[in-house]
C-alpha cells in the first residue's frame, strides 16, 4: 500500500490508522505549498487534488473517512471497527458528525484566515464559524464525559478521526471549557502508535 500524504492534512488520520494496524506501507509526500497536488500525475489519482490518497493494488481511494473504514474492513482481526449493529450505527454517527458539524466550521475558519486569496476572505464569517465549532465540540465533550472512547469500550478508527478533528479544533481555539475532550486528546495522542499532532506536523513540514 502507498499513502499519499502531507501534514497537517487529514492524511494524519490515515497514517494513524496504518500505524495502529502495524501493516507496512509506503509514504509519498505531496507538498501542497509547492503545488505537487496539482500535477497531472497526482490529478490522475485524485481529480480534486486533495489528500490523502491510498493506493492498494489496483484500488485508488481518497477521502480519509472512507480510507480508514476500508482499512478497518481489510484487517478485521485488528478490531478497529465495531461488529455489533448498535455500536456500528454509533460509529457511523460520530464519523459523520466529525466530518460535518465539527469539521465544516473549522474549514470555514481556515479558508477565511489563510487558505483563500486575501481578496476573497470574509473576516466576518470567522467568529460565526468559531461559535459553531465550539457548539459542536461541546457536544463531543459531553459525550466523552466518563467515556474512554467514542464508541464502546475499545479504540476504533472513529477515535483516530475524532481525535484529529478535535486537535484541529484546539489549534483554532475552539475547545475552551471542553475538559473531557482535552483529556481525551491527551490520552489518544499518548498511544504508542499515535500520529503527530497538528502543531508538530506543521513544524516538521516547516510551516507556521
Amino acid at each position: 500500500m502507498k499513502l499519499y500524504e502531507f501534514p497537517p492534512t487529514r492524511s494524519i488520520r490515515v497514517r494513524w490508522t496504518l500505524q495502529e494496524l502495524g501493516v507496512p506501507f509506503e509514504s509519498e509526500q505531496v507538498r501542497l505549498p509547492l503545488g505537487e497536488n496539482r500535477t497531472p500525475e497526482f490529478l490522475k489519482l485524485n481529480p480534486a487534488g486533495k489528500l490523502p490518497v491510498l493506493v492498494d493494488g489496483d484500488l485508488v481511494l481518497n477521502e480519509s473517512v472512507a480510507i480508514v473504514l476500508y482499512l478497518a474492513d481489510k484487517f478485521p482481526q485488528k478490531q478497529l471497527f465495531p461488529t455489533a449493529l448498535r455500536e456500528r450505527a454509533e460509529a457511523y454517527r460520530w464519523l459523520l458528525f466529525a466530518a460535518t458539524d465539527l469539521e465544516q466550521p473549522l474549514w470555514r475558519i481556515a479558508r477565511n484566515e489563510f487558505v483563500y486569496p486575501e481578496a476573497e476572505r470574509v473576516a466576518a464569517d470567522i467568529p460565526i464559524a468559531r461559535h459553531e465549532a465550539r457548539q459542536a465540540a461541546g457536544i463531543v465533550d459531553a459525550h466523552l464525559d466518563g467515556a474512554s472512547f467514542m464508541v464502546g469500550e475499545r479504540v476504533s478508527v472513529v477515535d483516530f478521526v475524532m481525535a484529529y478533528t478535535l486537535d484541529w479544533a484546539e489549534t483554532a481555539g475552539c475547545l475552551d471549557g471542553c475538559a473531557s475532550a482535552k483529556a481525551y486528546l491527551e490520552r489518544m495522542y499518548a498511544r504508542p502508535q499515535a500520529a503527530l499532532r497538528i502543531t508538530e506536523a506543521l513544524q516538521q513540514a516547516g510551516i507556521g
